[in-house]
């Protein structure tokens, strides 16, 4: 059987850069991504302003976007909706000249929901997201949702929770990195949990989701807390453990931050976070797809 043909938009980033190694035996692949790298080994790179080039694929695999920073003005706020809605247009005005695809997959994200606490939340949950980066990526849901029933494209929306991978970017990198440092606190016993997801999960999805379509959550199923990270991240650093602060201390310390503002390296806003668990239910693809995550705990490693 003829492989069928992928692009992959931002397939150098932390996402991309995984999976296409585990991709190249299954499809034909193609790249799209701001970072010039003609001579990869598996695959080369179209560059955004050399859209005409994109090829008719079987399947598009949308991943470029903005996340893991916070804006500080309206200038880089307005960015986040130029990339995350304003290249999903792009990509979409180019493929309806360069041909239509079968199956497009876009890469969104929990963020979405717009909450910081919960358990099992589910897709059926309202878009409350206000951040800009929450916002671009439900303005781009909403036009893919239209474009691709107007012009009869299968469409799969992922939305991934915090992504495990080799030297992972946002919240769970600058986690590795605190450990390392030694500037890392474990707070009140580290009970709360996060929603995870392998990297390579993505990889093991897209055979799945292709002909399915759909809206689904996607994050291992076990919810590890932040202790059960530490332990993870220690011990492939050959660390004994981190320092740990009881809660009650924290919380003091947090309510001098609130007096500080933006200088503080906590606040209460920061520490009910750190506390407090927010899980996503992926039961949705295991049900429909038929998908079996792997788990984090088990299968993180951090380079």
């Amino acid at each position: 059987m003829e492989n069928k043909s992928i692009l992959i938009s931002g397939i150098h980033g932390f996402v991309g850069s995984q999976l296409t190694p585990i991709l190249k035996s299954g499809y034909t692949i193609y790249g799209l991504d701001i970072i010039d790298k003609q001579n990869n080994a598996i695959v080369k790179t179209i560059h955004w302003d050399n859209l005409e080039r994109v090829p008719k694929c079987d399947i598009v695999l949308h991943m470029a976007g903005k996340a893991h920073s916070v804006p500080k003005t309206p200038e880089e706020e307005q960015v986040f909706f130029d990339v995350n809605l304003g290249l999903t247009k792009k990509l979409c005005d180019s493929l309806e000249v360069t041909g239509l695809p079968k199956s497009f997959i876009f890469i969104s994200t929990v963020a979405v929901y717009g909450l910081e606490v919960g358990e099992n939340i589910t897709e059926d949950t309202q878009l409350n997201g206000n951040t800009p980066y929450a916002l671009s990526k439900i303005q781009a849901e909403q036009f893919l949702t239209d474009w691709c029933a107007r012009n009869n494209v299968m469409l799969t929306i992922l939305r991934p929770s915090l992504i495990a991978g080799p030297n992972p970017p946002g919240n769970l990198g600058a986690m590795i990195k605190g450990i390392k440092s030694g500037k890392y606190l474990n707070i009140g016993g580290g009970k709360a949990r996060k929603s995870v997801l392998m990297v390579l999960d993505i990889a093991h999805l897209l055979p799945l989701v292709a002909d399915k379509g759909g809206v689904y959550n996607i994050c291992d199923s076990n919810h590890p807390s932040f202790s059960e990270l530490e332990t993870v991240i220690c011990k492939q650093l050959n660390k004994s453990g981190v320092l740990s602060i009881p809660l009650f201390l924290a919380t003091a310390i947090a309510k001098i931050g609130d007096l500080l503002g933006s200088r503080a390296p906590i606040n209460s806003d920061k520490l009910s976070k750190i506390t407090k668990s927010l899980t996503f239910s992926n039961e949705k693809a295991r049900e429909v797809l038929g998908w079996q995550p792997l788990d984090v705990i088990e299968n993180f490693k951090i380079n």
